[in-house]
């Protein structure tokens, strides 16, 4: 099954834009970062995903990003640096800028208008709360839940269900792709 990339979403490297089959990019979507986007995935409409060339957002198999979530693969410093664009060969005059790769592995989600800032990796099974704040680097569990502002442990997920349901809707895409 092909992958559905709304025409109204605006993505800075196309070149390092991949999606998987069975996924979806909604609507008035921004990236301005690479990304990588696995089978059966989704990221809802309204979603900004930045943070330059030099860095990577990836989302796993089976995950979601809602509407309204902003990820940050790049961020200001706001209490130390300069908030502005730099010119280039001028990067070095901010001395506290906040960078790094984002990435959901399998099986995660986060709800809508939630903030994701640089140098996460949200591991498998794990899934964010509408309106959540994950700051830069935290550190996860797999198979959790969290959720607020900023962000706390709320309880394990039902990992039996869910690789459950996975493992259904790998028979079921196989048997219709046979067919």
């Amino acid at each position: 099954m092909k992958p559905i990339i709304s025409p109204n979403t605006r993505i800075r490297h196309p070149d390092s834009f991949i999606v998987g089959a069975g996924s979806i990019v909604d609507d008035f979507c921004y990236f301005s970062t690479r990304v990588r986007i696995g089978r059966y995935s989704h990221i809802a409409s309204g979603c900004s995903i930045a943070g330059g060339a030099d860095r990577q957002f990836s989302l796993g198999n089976y995950s979601s990003v809602s509407s309204g979530t902003k990820i940050w693969c790049a961020s200001d410093d706001f209490v130390n640096d300069l908030v502005t664009i730099m010119p280039a060969g001028c990067e070095e005059i901010k001395t506290h800028f906040i960078s790094g790769d984002v990435s959901f592995e399998d099986y995660t989600a986060i709800g809508s208008n939630s903030v994701v800032m640089p140098g996460n990796c949200i591991p498998v099974g794990t899934v964010i709360g509408a309106m959540s704040f994950v700051p830069a680097s935290f550190e996860f569990q797999s198979w959790s839940v969290y959720a607020g502002t900023p962000i706390r442990y709320r309880g394990p997920r039902n990992r039996e269900n869910v690789l459950a349901q996975a493992a259904k809707l790998d028979r079921k895409v196989l048997l219709q792709a046979g067919a």
